[in-house]
């Protein structure tokens, strides 16, 4: 939290601890040591609507049967602005915004009527500032989590204006594109590397920054030699406190934000979604997780970007029940003692935390015969639970074998939700042994907000991803080149309803590629119906490319199955249309390899490790047998491998900042390498 931030008169911080004795109490829901109530039959979880197209639907609403989908659960709730508000009422006025000044230090809070003053005062001074009301004004954030990237958003809701969130991760180039396509004038910058990198090359639009924290004298002077002026985030809440500007709600039809997609090939898209489809999608959801879902006496930790919309979602759903949200310290590196500072009851988290969690433990138990008894016994105990619908942290094995992972997590978790890839099987089961809460998986996109299905509280089954929301359908559509048909419960997945987005920001093309006349969204992704009536996500329809003997090949589906191996961190499967085999660029896993290395007297660094032949031959005969176990043909299984020391991450450019593959910029870095792979298949 800047200093400037707290300046303001009518700012009152207030320094508490979250614990037992402070008004933000304990674990709120108390852990359910009874079978938890089920919203439906697992064996029955979505309703099939017959006609021309195989459709299904939530069973929690009749409306949705008839193609009507769920906007809003309560009735003066229908927009963003609507849902603070209610949150003010329902906390009565109780802790909402959480920061701290540095490691080692309590969180302070903004409570919700400051927060709601505050956030009107900065929407009153844009307007002294001569932006104009309305849904046609754009506004930049540029900002990791933190109370202003809130008090910036819900300001400028209350003058209908429309957020458009910027991120590191999409380069000067990519951030000069939105500044342009959408002819920003005014961005919300946290600090001077931020201002630094979009004054490389700033769009005549570009008018003012302002600046989250007191900016370098260095910074200003170069933005006034460009014309753009700096102003303090204090001093907008100035200028509208001293004004007497009229607020001017949204309306449930009006866009709240452009989201712009990182992407994977070419500048990124951005993604129109209105407060109804924000809100129907939060709705949907909370109405599926019923007592589960978030109340005032919540709190949650904020670390994912709140640039993209699982996060945005989930800290609507507890604004809107009068929660708590504590943002983590800005370093990644130290979220565990974020955790434990702010003892959350609520989280969201990614497959990558999650499997390093599961890394974590398993590999310190492998170390001692005795510790992998009793975590094999607590597993299995646990799991039986799991399947009678019992969720609970307080039976024997929580205090021997999983008390340090979850007072890793603050000790306090009730609810953690889990999207933005994959999450493996094993680990979610143990995840939901381990920590002893309600763990629910959820599947959608930007495009459709964030969750069009979500896990219900009570599935102990892995590996899919549940029943659609009351918000939307879902249907699959014939993939002929993959031989994925819907006629045998597979194909691409369509989603269509309340919050399926309204196009791309001036991208008409594109928008008519991705949702069709009907308004159905084409994912991109294969799917597949159980019998149970949930989604199983089994493939990808755009990274296919064809061999040379005509064959396609779904390298995500590869590497879904390669990962599995307890040698590989990462993999990225390449294959070429003149080549008649498949290659692989592997990441292996440090802490499995070094221990096979030291049994077997091989010694080194991870790098000698790498480029040893014996080395290279176990992790490929193990992801070999994997593939075989897991029914690859033949032409899909790789024929030569390349170890590399060095991750992939968002930061050396691999990863998008949701995790996934940049497949092109990871084909270009190991082109080199992939051209040897080759060499010695001829």
């Amino acid at each position: 939290m800047s200093k400037a931030a707290k300046q303001p008169s009518n700012t009152m911080a207030t320094e508490i601890k979250a614990d037992a004795s402070t008004n933000i109490p304990d674990c709120p829901a108390k852990i359910c040591y009874n079978p938890i109530r089920l919203p439906f039959d697992l064996g029955a979880q979505s309703v099939l609507i017959k006609g021309a197209e195989v459709i299904r639907v939530s069973r929690l609403t009749k409306e949705a049967r008839e193609g009507k989908f769920m906007k809003y659960l309560y009735e003066d709730t229908r927009t963003l602005y609507e849902v603070f508000r209610r949150g003010v009422r329902e906390s009565n006025n109780g802790p909402c915004l959480g920061w701290r000044d540095g490691p080692n230090r309590p969180y302070q809070w903004l409570h919700y009527n400051e927060a709601l003053l505050r956030a009107r005062n900065f929407g009153a001074g844009l307007v002294v500032l001569g932006l104009e009301p309305g849904p046609k004004t754009y506004v930049g954030i540029y900002s990791q989590n933190c109370p202003e990237w809130i008090l910036t958003e819900q300001g400028l809701y209350c003058q209908s204006m429309v957020i458009v969130p910027l991120y590191d991760t999409l380069g000067p180039e990519a951030c000069n594109f939105i500044l342009s396509t959408t002819a920003l004038t005014t961005v919300i910058c946290q600090d001077d590397r931020k201002m630094a990198q979009l004054l490389q090359s700033p769009p005549k639009s570009l008018r003012l920054f302002i600046a989250i924290h007191e900016p370098d004298r260095d910074v200003r002077i170069r933005a006034q030699k460009l014309g753009i002026t700096i102003k303090r985030f204090d001093e907008i809440e100035a200028l509208g406190a001293s004004s007497k500007i009229k607020e001017r709600p949204p309306k449930p039809e009006e866009l709240s934000c452009v989201n712009f997609t990182s992407g994977t090939t070419g500048m990124p898209k951005g993604v129109m979604l209105t407060h109804e489809n924000v809100v129907a999608a939060v709705s949907a959801t909370l109405l599926q997780l019923a007592e589960h879902k978030p109340h005032k006496s919540d709190v949650m930790l904020s670390f994912l970007p709140l640039a993209h919309m699982l996060e945005r979602c989930c800290e609507v759903a507890v604004y809107i029940a009068g929660g708590a949200v504590g943002f983590y310290g800005g370093d990644i590196k130290n979220l565990a003692d974020d955790y434990k500072a702010l003892r959350p009851t609520i989280t969201p988290s990614v497959p990558r935390l999650l499997n390093r969690i599961y890394d974590k433990v398993t590999g310190e138990v492998n170390n001692s015969y005795i510790k992998k008894f009793l975590f094999k016994m607590a597993l299995a105990s646990k799991r039986k639970e799991l399947e009678r619908g019992i969720t609970r942290r307080n039976s024997m094995w929580d205090k021997l074998v999983f008390k340090k992972v979850q007072d890793g997590m603050g000790g306090r978790l009730r609810l953690l939700v889990v999207g933005s890839a994959p999450l493996a099987g094993n680990v979610l089961t143990f995840i939901r042994c381990a920590l002893g809460c309600v763990v629910v998986e959820g599947y959608g996109q930007t495009e459709s907000v964030a969750p069009a299905t979500l896990t219900v509280q009570g599935e102990y089954r892995p590996e899919h991803v549940g029943p659609p929301l009351a918000s939307n359908a879902i249907k699959l559509v014939d993939v002929p080149d993959m031989d994925y048909f819907s006629s045998k419960n597979q194909g691409e997945v369509c989603i269509k309803g309340a919050s399926v987005f309204q196009g791309y920001f001036k991208d008409p093309e594109k928008t008519k590629q991705a949702k069709d006349s009907q308004g159905w969204l084409h994912t991109g992704d294969i799917g597949e119906w159980l019998p149970t009536g949930t989604l199983k996500i089994i493939d990808r329809k755009k990274h296919i490319f064809k061999l040379s003997q005509g064959e396609y090949i779904a390298p995500e589906k590869i590497e879904n199955i390669y990962v599995r191996s307890q040698y590989v961190a990462q993999v990225f499967v390449h294959g070429e249309s003149l080549k008649s085999s498949v290659v692989a660029v592997i990441v292996p896993d440090v802490d499995y390899l070094k221990a096979w290395a030291r049994a077997n007297g091989i010694p080194g660094t991870l790098s000698v490790l790498c480029a040893d032949p014996d080395v290279n031959t176990l992790i490929l005969d193990d992801i070999n047998n994997l593939g075989k176990e897991a029914g690859l043909k033949s032409f899909e299984q790789v024929k030569e491998i390349y170890l590399h020391p060095d991750p992939f991450s968002v930061q050396n450019g691999l990863l998008t900042p949701t995790l996934k593959s940049k497949r092109p910029q990871l084909r270009k870095y190991f082109m080199p390498q992939l051209d040897d792979l080759y060499d010695k298949l001829h």
